[in-house]
């Protein structure tokens, strides 16, 4: 088994990191970034552990470091480093059906994680009773649907591209 951590598929991998910071850092719909689609890829291409968890934080930490620090980023973080897992899990299965179905499950976790958090908060006023729960999941519904759409749009481009970009350059493959 290769050690090598500088592959044709660290480098995409890093592209779409990349890539992921620029577009959370344009102007967008609410909740429409690529960033959990970016989490998942990475736990399902980087093959060093370490390094799938490490590059998608740093890559939040840049972007945060200009968009600003709100008081529930450790729900937030932990919802990607989540994701990434998720992520690790398809390494040997990725395919349009696993890929689809991981979208769909990290945008509920993503929406039930940081939601939770900012009713735990108080910052939003809600009571802190199972109806105040429920009463942060609702208003949150539009939010979660950009998220939806913008983690499925995302998670087509970047697993698509490798696809069809390994299919091409079979250096990619491996």
């Amino acid at each position: 088994m290769s050690k090598r951590i500088f592959t044709p598929v660290f480098f995409f991998t890093i592209g779409v990191i990349m890539l992921s910071i620029v577009l959370r850092l344009l102007p967008h719909w609410p909740n429409f970034t690529p960033i959990a689609a970016m989490a998942l890829f990475a736990g399902a291409y980087l093959k060093r552990k370490e390094l799938a968890f490490a590059i998608p934080v740093s890559a939040m930490l840049i972007s945060d470091l200009f968009l600003g620090f709100h008081q529930t980023m450790i729900a937030v973080y932990i919802g990607f480093a989540l994701i990434v897992g998720a992520g690790m899990l398809l390494r040997r299965h990725v395919h349009i059906t696993t890929v689809v179905l991981a979208s769909l499950g990290s945008s509920i976790l993503f929406f039930l994680i940081t939601n939770f958090a900012v009713w735990a908060s108080g910052m939003v006023g809600y009571p802190m009773t199972g109806a105040g729960l429920m009463q942060s999941y609702v208003a949150a519904i539009p939010f979660f649907r950009n998220a939806l759409m913008g983690d499925l749009l995302y998670n087509a481009v970047f697993f698509g591209s490798f696809y069809f970009v390994s299919r091409r350059y079979p250096a990619f493959a491996a």
